[in-house]
């Protein structure tokens, strides 16, 4: 059957959930860098409005859950299970990727003040969106995913057994209020 939306992995493959999540968040930060562009000829119009909700819905709702199912799930979990290069690799990797998730919600707060102002301005009314914040945004978020894409999930897709990887399932199911 051919649908018009992609649809998203199950739980059952909590792997390709990060990865679905990480391809959602590509698309959020395409979506600001076409608004830079939108701004300046057509102001705060309602596609404007519109793609800087999109943009903060998911990164109030969804970006923060994400973060959590690495930290208090997947992380510990990878730290639990590797052993010697994989150990070492990881212990490398991990303060980064936490430092990271933390440079991220501080570049996010001065973001999510600027898409609010575009929101919540006059249909068309001048509004702005800084590039420098926009690509300091993407280049780290995209530098944090390509990590996480080369390094960790191939990590935890070889180490994980079935067991462990059901209950990441299941804490990143339950994490989104979803039944299970």
């Amino acid at each position: 059957m051919n649908t018009l939306f992609d649809s998203a992995p199950g739980f059952d493959q909590p792997l390709a959930v990060l990865k679905h999540c990480h391809d959602r968040i590509r698309k959020q930060l395409a979506t600001m860098a076409k608004l830079l562009e939108h701004l300046p000829t057509h102001g705060a119009d309602k596609d404007a409005q519109q793609a800087a909700q999109s943009v903060l819905n998911y990164f109030i709702k969804a970006a923060p859950l994400h973060h959590e199912d690495e930290e208090i799930n997947l992380l510990p979990e990878l730290q639990v299970t590797a052993k010697d290069e994989d150990a070492a690799l990881l212990a490398s990797l991990l303060p980064k990727i936490l430092s990271q998730h933390e440079d991220m919600a501080a570049q996010w707060q001065q973001l999510e003040k600027q898409l609010s102002a575009i929101v919540n301005t006059d249909d068309g009314a001048p509004a702005t969106l800084s590039a420098a914040s926009v690509q300091a945004f993407n280049d780290l978020y995209t530098e944090h995913m390509q990590t996480e894409e080369t390094q960790i999930a191939p990590m935890a897709k070889r180490l994980f057994s079935e067991a462990q990887m059901a209950a990441l399932g299941a804490a990143m199911q339950a994490r989104r209020g979803i039944a299970a």
